[in-house]
């Protein structure tokens, strides 16, 4: 005769292989957008072809590739690491995420020049302080990851901890770094831009990858938590 229970196991099983091939399926959208979305820009903007050409550009590159591959390097599902160990994924992550903070801070400073040379004011709208709050994020954010990265600066935290910390403030900063990009893409000259279905394609991208990586987080960190209590 089965087993007791055995006719309840098959069903959760099933559940968790459904639930693992959704996640896995949305990963692979997410890197779609990842790519696609500074694809599309650079098709839009044609970079070189003004000074302002290469912002939309470097900053598509930091948030939606850099940043977002960056946090997927950690996704059970759709990591292209997975084989790796988690210090080699923690260092690339880490390398990633400077990438994102050097290329958000050149195409912060080039449309800075690019105003100062057109005698335009600064941080007038809220995609430019969104903006430039995120960068600053960014680069703090990064600063932190030592921690992980040489625990012995860490003090007394506990990796266990720090890594909850980390996690949690990276995905607000993830979330900021997307909210910049669809202020962007309100923007007159995107708008200008991307018309019809492009816009809202363009939009749908960093929505995408904000839940696929919300998704991530939470289930990493925040439901494993609540389960242990």
């Amino acid at each position: 005769p089965p087993r007791p229970g055995a006719n309840m196991a098959l069903p959760a099983e099933a559940e968790s292989r459904l639930f693992r091939s959704l996640r896995a399926a949305a990963g692979a959208a997410a890197h779609a957008a990842a790519l696609g979305l500074p694809a599309g820009v650079a098709v839009l903007a044609r970079p070189g072809s003004s000074l302002f050409s290469w912002h939309p550009l470097l900053m598509a590159l930091a948030v939606s590739l850099l940043m977002t591959e960056a946090l997927l390097v950690f996704s059970p599902e759709a990591s292209p690491l997975r084989a790796l160990s988690r210090k080699a994924k923690a260092r690339a992550h880490w390398a990633l995420q400077v990438l994102a903070v050097l290329c958000a801070a050149l195409g912060l400073g080039l449309v800075a020049y690019n105003k100062h040379v057109h005698g335009t004011g600064h941080l007038r709208t809220w995609h430019g302080r969104v903006g430039l709050l995120t960068a600053l994020y960014f680069a703090a954010q990064s600063l932190g990851g030592l921690l992980l990265l040489y625990p012995k600066l860490a003090g007394g935290w506990t990796p266990g901890k720090l890594r909850l910390y980390h996690a949690t403030a990276g995905l607000v900063g993830y979330l900021l770094g997307c909210a910049s990009l669809m202020l962007g893409m309100c923007s007159l000259w995107f708008t200008t831009a991307a018309r019809g279905a492009a816009w809202y394609l363009a939009v749908l991208c960093p929505v995408l990858t904000s839940l696929v990586v919300m998704n991530q987080v939470s289930n990493a960190y925040l439901y494993r938590k609540r389960s242990q209590h």
